[in-house]
């Protein structure tokens, strides 16, 4: 009753013509950045706050919400179209959305993301409004092992999904493992590999490593390749077709599910972010496919996977934001102070003292969702179209918009640099099949794993032992080892099934 209760107390707040308004503008300013590479929910929120001094709590708060959902789905267009991904979270959504696209499938990969996206965004806050509680105190059995274990088992994702070789899949994840030592020390403060680079001490930013190792090196396989007279894939018949696919995605539901379980079990845990989420569904999803040789050839459930964990990882970061003060993830970190500058204060007692702001808030999240899924359908089409610039005219606009979102952050000339390091770097990998989402991945978990493990030996006065004792350490262990022995198993009976084959055509 209490909660049904806050529910009716929570509607008569979102159902007001003001706070609608709030929430569709931040939607669609967060569909606007984070499909601009270089670009994130974090900084949408982070413009919008000012805005919102003022609002009643469930308008302000609405607004912040629909920034963060419609970031975190548009982040998906450039990654399809350009094999850019918008933000990090959907560095995934390339492995068979920009494949689709260079089909001429483009706008089939759009419409499966967006509603591949607004299902996880629905399922998500039913889970956020049900289970927080119970999540949240999960996740705070978290401690410097679980971590530890966590970064682990993400490498291994990393160099199962990476491609056909897992020897280069972990040399890939290796290198970004490498990078991530570059900075001060986490524990002893001491500079490491920073030639005396006052940038480099607060270590290698993420997001010239981001547009680097994608945006760039695209543009300089593309520039090397490029035939004046070719365009991207994108006909006027190509853009007809590109509309929601509710039906198809509804046909891969198993994809949906193993998505949003993915991103809601993921996102409470502080620090862990889309990016583990997405690659954990995807992962998974090939796993249990029938047909998992079609993943990174342009294959709906890995996109519609994906796309549903990236979402459903929003509304469980959620959890220990309201129900702890702990933020899930960047972008929740400063919707935390946008919850201090309206007057909520996160913790247990909150769902008791102010149960219909909270349940308002759920509310204005699922609104939230269904603005994104108006705006991205309305805009598909308008989308589509990027395909039919040419490509001379598209180069160099992605160009110009890289150097303006890397140099737009701090204004330091020498990320500048780093970016079109990191794009030498990602071109050659591509070209020799080792992939650049490894790379990423592993700069990502780097610094979660060294610290960890460095915090949890001091912690345990260096013994190993409960890395391989805690349950959810040496649980999150035994997978990795389970997947890294079924990855080995699955590429050692391919070779010899196409040794097999090579013999039997000779």
């Amino acid at each position: 009753m209490h909660m049904i209760s806050g529910y009716l107390d929570g509607l008569g707040m979102v159902l007001q013509f003001g706070t609608l308004l709030a929430i569709a503008g931040g939607t669609l300013l967060g569909i606007i950045m984070g499909s601009l590479p270089g670009l994130t929910s974090a900084m949408a929120i982070a413009l919008l706050l000012p805005v919102t001094f003022g609002m009643p709590p469930v308008a302000g708060m609405g607004m912040l919400l629909g920034a963060l959902c419609g970031a975190g789905a548009s982040g998906s267009i450039p990654a399809i179209l350009l094999n850019i991904p918008g933000t990090p979270s959907s560095v995934a959504t390339t492995f068979d959305g920009y494949p689709m696209a260079k089909k001429g499938e483009a706008g089939r990969a759009l419409g499966l993301a967006i509603v591949a996206s607004f299902f996880g965004g629905v399922a998500s806050m039913v889970i956020l409004s049900l289970l927080a509680p119970p999540i949240a105190e999960f996740a705070l059995r978290f401690g410097p092992a679980e971590y530890f274990s966590l970064s682990i088992f993400g490498l291994v994702i990393i160099a199962s999904v990476a491609g056909k070789s897992l020897l280069k899949g972990l040399i890939a994840g290796l290198i970004g493992f490498f990078i991530s030592t570059i900075g001060t020390d986490p524990i002893t403060g001491v500079g490491r590999f920073t030639f005396d680079e006052l940038s480099l001490l607060t270590g290698v930013n993420l997001l010239p490593a981001l547009i680097g190792l994608f945006a760039v090196s695209q543009v300089l396989k593309d520039t090397l390749e490029y035939d004046p007279y070719e365009r991207l894939q994108g006909s006027a018949h190509r853009i007809d077709i590109a509309r929601p696919r509710f039906v198809e995605t509804l046909r891969h539901w198993k994809a949906i599910v193993t998505g949003v379980l993915s991103g809601s079990v993921v996102g409470p845990v502080p620090g862990a972010g889309g990016s583990i989420a997405s690659l954990v569904a995807y992962d998974q999803t090939r796993r249990f496919s029938r047909s998992p040789e079609k993943f990174g050839t342009g294959h709906a459930p890995g996109i519609i996977s994906v796309e549903s964990a990236n979402n459903a990882l929003l509304g469980g970061a959620l959890i220990p934001t309201l129900a702890l003060g702990i933020p899930g993830e960047a972008a929740t970190a400063v919707l935390l102070g946008g919850l201090m500058i309206q007057g909520i204060t996160p913790g247990p007692l909150l769902f008791d003292d102010q149960s219909g702001t909270v349940y308002g808030i759920f509310l204005a999240y699922l609104v939230a969702n269904v603005f994104m899924l108006l705006i991205m359908c309305l805009g598909i089409k308008l989308f589509i179209r990027v395909l039919t610039v040419p490509r001379k005219q598209l180069l160099a606009t992605i160009l110009v918009f890289c150097f303006i979102g890397v140099y737009g952050v701090d204004g330091d000339v020498f990320n500048l640099y780093l970016m079109l390091g990191f794009g030498v770097l990602g071109y050659f990998l591509n070209r020799y099949d080792f992939g650049t989402a490894p790379v990423i991945l592993g700069l990502i978990l780097g610094p979660i794993a060294e610290s960890n493990l460095r915090r949890g030996l001091q912690s345990f006065q260096g013994d190993w032992t409960p890395f391989f004792t805690r349950p959810i350490s040496v649980t999150f262990l035994v997978i990795a080892l389970g997947l890294l022995a079924l990855t080995l198993w699955q590429n050692y009976r391919a070779g010899r099934q196409a040794s097999v084959s090579r013999d039997a055509s000779v």
